[in-house]
């Protein structure tokens, strides 16, 4: 899922608040318990998209060292081309030699500079990606708690209530269960 459907879920959650039924006194509502599980559950799913993004980075990543393989695969057969041609001729033998193994060298060097550069941005747009995860999740987190201590305290509120009206109705006609 994207950050479009979790704000979505949060819009579902305010209006399941908003649509709630009214306390009469104060300004609490009433929750269905089990949809607002149903629906924090369901934020909880949806956050983690970002994690499963990841293996796109991965797959960005392998590209890059494909393309690094083939480019050191072309410099090493133009180095085996450069060495095969140098050798056919008697007087630069030694000068081909010498020419081949600074090219494989070269090759082999760029070859692990794009191999190290390529790993080092994986690695960081999967830090990226884990750390705005771990980020959403804490703020879903925080928003669920804060919505279901409001909830707690709108309990309290309503059992208060109801514990003051039965209390009123047994002095009244000092009834005691």
């Amino acid at each position: 899922m994207d950050d479009i459907d979790v704000l979505h879920l949060i819009d579902r959650l305010e209006e399941m608040v908003g649509e709630a039924r009214r306390l009469p006194v104060g300004g609490s509502v009433v929750l269905a318990r089990q949809r607002l599980l149903d629906l924090v559950d369901r934020l909880r799913v949806a956050l983690p998209a970002e994690v499963y993004q990841a293996s796109e980075i991965i797959q960005q990543r392998d590209e890059m060292l494909a393309r690094a393989r083939e480019e050191a695969a072309r410099i090493l057969a133009r180095a085996h081309e450069e060495l095969e041609r140098r050798l056919s001729e008697t007087e630069v033998v030694k000068a081909a030699e010498e020419r081949a193994q600074e090219l494989l060298r070269d090759a082999q060097q760029r070859a692990d500079a794009l191999m190290r550069e390529a790993e080092a941005q994986a690695r960081a747009r999967l830090d990226e990606a884990q750390a705005l995860a771990r980020q959403q999740m804490e703020e879903a987190d925080a928003y669920a708690l804060h919505a279901l201590r409001r909830l707690e305290e709108s309990l309290e509120q309503l059992l208060s209530q109801v514990k003051r009206g039965i209390q009123a109705l047994e002095q009244r006609h000092d009834w005691r269960s």
